[in-house]
């Protein structure tokens, strides 16, 4: 079987019982914008974007859903921080983490912090409102 050609990261979603409020959150922490967002009539969406090409749906979960929302819900929670590097979370690259991790702190957010050890690269991992995991790093860009 061939791999898919071309093949690129599009978009990620995430569901939340407060839309307005998960995207604030990630247009302030991390600068994401609104876009252009469909009507879907039955439920509240939020598209924004990260400048060049990443996208995020923020959706309105259905209030009957039984399952959990996000980790601090979960019967396996994972609230701590510093269990997040081998947990389910995002990654993003910044380009200026002290101060990035200076403003999380500001804001009151829990954050566990580790460098790699190359001695380098530097990584913060926290949670975003609904306790999805988020880790930011000074990664370097891809090469090809």
């Amino acid at each position: 079987m061939a791999a898919a050609e071309g093949a690129c990261l599009h978009h990620i979603a995430r569901e939340t019982l407060d839309v307005k409020r998960l995207a604030k959150f990630y247009q302030e922490i991390l600068g994401f914008e609104v876009i252009k967002s469909p009507n879907l009539g039955q439920y509240e969406v939020i598209w924004l974007s990260l400048p060049p090409v990443f996208s995020m749906h923020i959706i309105q979960r259905n209030p009957e859903t039984k399952l959990p929302q996000g980790p601090w819900s979960s019967s396996a929670a994972v609230a701590d921080p510093k269990k997040l590097p081998r947990g389910h979370h995002i990654s993003f690259a910044v380009s200026n983490y002290d101060s990035f991790v200076q403003t999380l702190k500001e804001k009151g957010i829990e954050v566990h912090e580790q460098t790699q050890p190359n001695g380098k690269t530097k990584q913060v991992f926290f949670f975003d409102p609904d306790g999805n995991g988020l880790e930011v790093a000074n990664w370097l860009p891809p090469q090809k």
